[in-house]
């Protein structure tokens, strides 16, 4: 499998083309590789454009995090969360070509170390839903990086008259990544009219 061709691949997944478009390039580089390929790109696309076909929102630094009172509201639920380090220096050495070609992807397009530095660091993917009528609806994200000890860092992204099912994508990356460290802990939330309906969070959260 040549790079130019993985090149070419991770370009077309990122700017969008439709399923046949891959089809036919996958399709250039043999039979024998096909089956393999395809599971490939569309492994890549699951992960590289999850669903979010909602607008992404601006990611909002906090000065600081206000407390907020918990009425969960079984409208609101996280389904599930997913995340990667993008740092090569914790890579293991892997043999399996899913893995590389994540790996390849999330460093995408960047070919200085100066580009590659500003895409290490923790990424973050939150699938949530709200099944009850749109809603004016603000997930936060709360965290704790290996450098800066309890200090609690918060960002959030409000979603105006949302509803259904929605990606929300967090990343501590570049300068915050490589100043402060890796997130140790985090926690999720999604907050209606000030009052938080829904929750998640890792296990060494306190």
């Amino acid at each position: 499998m040549g790079k130019e061709f993985l090149n070419t691949l991770l370009k077309m997944i990122f700017l969008k083309k439709t399923q046949y478009q891959l089809f036919l390039l996958l399709q250039r580089a043999g039979s024998q590789q096909l089956f393999t390929l395809y599971s490939l790109a569309f492994t890549a696309s699951a992960f590289l454009l999850p669903g979010c076909m909602t607008v992404e929102p601006q990611v909002i630094k906090l000065e600081k995090a206000n407390a907020l009172p918990l009425q969960i509201n079984s409208d609101f639920a996280f389904r599930k969360e997913t995340q990667f380090l993008n740092d090569p220096s914790t890579f293991r050495t892997s043999h399996s070509e899913a893995v590389n070609f994540q790996r390849m992807a999330y460093m995408w397009p960047a070919t200085t170390s100066i580009d590659k530095n500003e895409l290490r660091g923790n990424y973050f993917n939150f699938y949530w839903w709200n099944h009850g009528p749109r809603e004016d609806v603000t997930i936060r994200f709360e965290y704790r990086q290996a450098g800066l000890g309890n200090e609690v860092i918060a960002r959030e992204m409000t979603y105006p008259k949302i509803e259904g099912s929605v990606c929300s994508i967090f990343k501590i990356i570049g300068d915050d990544y490589l100043e402060n460290g890796r997130v140790t802990c985090w926690r999720a939330l999604l907050i209606v009219n000030n009052r938080i309906v829904a929750v998640t969070q890792s296990f060494l959260w306190q």
